[in-house]
């Protein structure tokens, strides 16, 4: 059975509380869960010491167990020092989207289209003799 570490959430509308428990990961987010090893408040401020409760010795046993915790709570126990979590790296985040390249190449091209003197176009010599 693959079993994971992971929020379910609780409260009312618009405002969260959530349970951090040890499920199965074929059961529901809210559903039903093996055992409950902490809560998060995230209406508390970060530095509040109630913000983030952990059952240290049963997070520690199930981590032994093989349970995966999902990233955020990842995050919790990297924090606490229960769990070494990996900083992911995407360097194409920072990247703009097709669409937005495309408006920059058209700025560019107003700009220089802007900044270039027009071509002053003389007259033929030719035709002023003529008239």
């Amino acid at each position: 059975m693959a079993v994971k570490i992971r929020l379910a959430r609780g409260g009312a509308k618009k405002r969260p509380y959530y349970r951090i428990v040890v499920a199965d990961v074929r059961s529901p987010r809210d559903g039903r869960y093996i055992e409950k090893v902490g809560t998060h408040n995230p209406l508390l401020p970060k530095d509040h010491e109630d913000r983030v409760n952990l059952v240290e010795d049963r997070i520690k046993y199930w981590l032994e167990q093989g349970a995966q915790p999902t990233d955020r709570v990842a995050r919790f126990l990297d924090a606490a020092g229960l769990y070494k979590r990996e900083a992911s790296n995407n360097p194409n985040k920072a990247k703009a989207g097709a669409k937005a390249l495309e408006r920059v190449e058209e700025k560019k091209a107003k700009a220089e289209a802007a900044a270039a003197p027009a071509p002053v176009e003389e007259a033929p010599a030719e035709e002023t003799a003529e008239a």
